[in-house]
């Protein structure tokens, strides 16, 4: 599938990293990172999604309980994370990882999509085969698992240079900027969570 030059991409990240700037590393777990190349070098990676609801699902709201009740979150795990939004000055070539599109690999979205944390190496796996067997893919792309009416991306940093992504707009702390941290507050309160 094609994400057409200049369709904005939405990033909740940590401020250690500029906007545009990929993850270099081999820590964390991730649905899709880290991630290695056949000759076992890391693989920059650079999550996103087509709203900021979906960039805060997918990051800071992502182990959230899906439970009914009072959850809370708090507020001090929000003081590193900031805004970032980032426009692709070409055409990406992402991996479609749809419903429709995992059938040709006869996969279900429960096997890739729709797990939990305990299954990440299995589907880091699938990222790797994926990046090594089509080598014009650019990133994946799918329907989020935490906001189904947006899309999810992460990138491939080793087959997208520098100049391809641009800041849309300056990076803005969660915390620091009242009008993005109301905008939190109210998905928060539309999931069911208190920041306190």
């Amino acid at each position: 599938m094609t994400w057409p030059a200049g369709r904005v991409i939405h990033r909740i990240h940590l401020g250690l990293y500029g906007g545009d700037v990929f993850n270099p590393g081999a820590r964390g777990n991730a649905r899709f990172s880290p991630i290695r190349d056949a000759a076992g070098s890391c693989i920059p990676t650079l999550y996103g999604g087509t709203s900021f609801d979906c960039a805060v699902m997918e990051t800071v709201f992502h182990d959230v309980p899906i439970a009914p009740g009072l959850k809370t979150f708090d507020q001090v795990k929000l003081a590193e994370q900031v805004y970032s939004t980032v426009t692709p000055q070409r055409d990406l070539v992402l991996a479609d990882l749809s419903s429709t599109a995992l059938r040709s690999l006869g996969l279900r979205r429960v096997d890739l999509i729709d797990t939990e944390k305990e299954q990440y190496p299995g589907t880091r796996k699938w990222a790797e085969a994926i990046h090594k067997q089509c080598p014009t893919i650019e990133g994946l792309c799918w329907v989020s698992r935490q906001d189904d009416r947006a899309r999810a991306v992460v990138l491939f940093g080793d087959r997208i240079s520098a100049g391809d992504l641009t800041l849309a707009a300056a990076t803005r702390g969660i915390l620091d900027d009242g009008e993005l941290f109301t905008d939190l507050l109210i998905l928060a309160g539309r999931i069911g969570v208190n920041v306190v």
